[in-house]
C-alpha cells in the first residue's frame, strides 16, 4: 500500500535543476520508488554524484541512489534510446535492473519521429516523436511498453508500495494545457498528473516546484520572446554563465529576468508546498538584479533585497518553505 507521495514540478519552461532536487530526495533513502509520470526523451535531468555530472532523458533520478525507478503509463518510451541509456547508466556502474516500466506505457517507433520532423519543426519541438506518439495513444492506435518490452523490465506501478517520490518532467507553461498553446509539449506537467501512476491525490504530501533566479526557454515561443529585456546584455552573460543549453538538444536557452507574476500563479495552481530557486550562485554574478512584477520590471538594490521580496511575496500566498539554491551539487 502507498503511503505518502512526494512531487517535483517545474513552475516555468523547464530546466530548473528538477534532476538535482529529486536526486536529493531519493538520496534520502525516505523513498522506496522514484516514478516519472509523463514525456519521454524529450525531457532532460543531470545529475551530480560525487560532483561527477550524469545525464538521463526518461529514466527517473532514483536509479543513481539504489532506489527502483519506474517510468510509468503517462510516459511515451523510444526503445532504441532506452536501450542506450540503459547502456550508458551501466557503464557508469550503476544497478539498471532497478529501472521498470509500465506495461500501460506508449512507444515512440521511427514513423513517430519521421512525423515530428516533417510536421511540428515551426512549433520548436525536440524531434523526439512524442507528440505523434501521444496523438496514436489518444486515436487508440498507439503500441504499448508490454508488446515490445522484455517482461522481466515490466512492472504495474498500482503495485508500489510504501513512500513514492515523482518526478516531473517540462514545465508548467510547457504543459499542453496551461502552456502557450500550440508552442507546449504534449503531456501533463502539473502534479495532479502523477497520479496517473494509480494513486489517489489525497496521498499527495508535499510538491516541490523549481525554479531558477532568471527564466529559461528552450525551442520557440513568441510569448517568451515578447517578454525579454532587449536592451539588457546582462542577460547575456546569464545565458553564458549559467550553461543554458538544452540537455537534450544542446539548443541555446533564451533567458529573462524572473517573472515573479508567472511563478506565483504556477505555484499557486500546482499545490507547491516547498519552493527551490535554484542557480543564485549564477544570478549573484551577473551584479543585476531585476524581476517582473505585476507586469512591470523592479530593480532591486542588491541580491538580499531580490530574495526578501521573493520570499515575502511567495509567504504572503500561503508557500511557507523557500530555499534558495547556490551550490550545483545539492539543495
Amino acid at each position: 500500500m502507498i503511503k505518502n507521495v512526494d512531487v517535483v514540478c517545474d513552475l516555468s519552461w523547464g530546466d530548473t535543476g528538477k534532476g538535482k532536487v529529486s536526486a536529493y530526495l531519493a538520496k534520502t533513502g525516505d523513498y522506496n520508488y522514484v516514478a516519472r509520470w509523463a514525456g519521454g526523451n524529450n525531457a532532460g535531468h543531470t545529475v551530480y554524484v560525487n560532483k561527477k555530472k550524469y545525464k538521463t532523458h526518461i529514466i527517473p533520478s532514483g536509479v543513481f541512489y539504489g532506489v527502483k525507478s519506474v517510468i510509468g503509463p503517462g510516459c511515451v518510451i523510444n526503445l532504441k534510446s532506452f536501450q542506450e541509456e540503459i547502456r550508458y547508466l551501466a557503464d557508469n556502474g550503476f544497478k539498471t535492473s532497478l529501472v521498470k516500466v509500465s506495461p500501460r506505457a506508449h512507444v515512440v517507433t521511427e514513423d513517430h519521429i519521421e512525423i515530428d520532423k516533417e510536421k511540428n519543426g515551426h512549433l520548436g519541438t525536440t524531434k523526439r516523436g512524442i507528440a505523434p506518439c501521444y496523438s496514436d495513444k489518444m486515436a487508440r492506435k498507439g503500441f504499448l511498453a508490454k508488446e515490445v518490452f522484455d517482461s522481466k523490465i515490466l512492472f504495474d506501478t498500482e503495485k508500489m508500495k510504501g513512500d513514492i517520490l515523482c518526478e516531473g518532467a517540462q514545465g508548467f507553461y510547457l504543459d499542453v494545457d496551461w502552456g502557450n498553446y500550440p508552442y507546449v509539449t504534449s503531456s501533463t506537467t502539473l502534479p495532479y498528473g502523477a497520479c496517473s501512476l494509480g494513486f489517489s491525490p489525497k496521498k499527495i504530501r508535499n510538491i516541490w516546484g523549481l525554479a531558477k533566479a532568471y527564466d529559461t526557454r528552450a525551442g520557440k515561443d513568441p510569448f517568451f520572446e515578447d517578454m525579454i529585456d532587449q536592451d539588457e546584455e546582462n542577460l547575456d552573460f546569464l545565458q553564458e554563465a549559467g550553461e543554458e543549453f538544452g540537455v537534450t538538444t544542446g539548443r541555446k536557452r533564451l533567458v529573462n529576468w524572473l517573472n515573479l507574476d508567472l511563478l506565483l500563479k504556477a505555484a499557486i495552481i500546482s499545490g507547491t508546498t516547498h519552493i527551490v530557486v535554484n542557480k543564485m550562485d549564477i544570478f549573484r554574478q551577473s551584479k543585476k538584479y531585476k524581476l517582473f512584477w505585476n507586469k512591470k520590471l523592479k530593480t532591486f538594490a542588491d541580491l538580499e533585497s531580490y530574495k526578501k521580496f521573493i520570499f515575502n511575496t511567495m509567504f504572503k500566498n500561503g508557500i511557507k518553505n523557500i530555499i534558495f539554491s547556490s551550490n550545483k551539487y545539492r539543495v
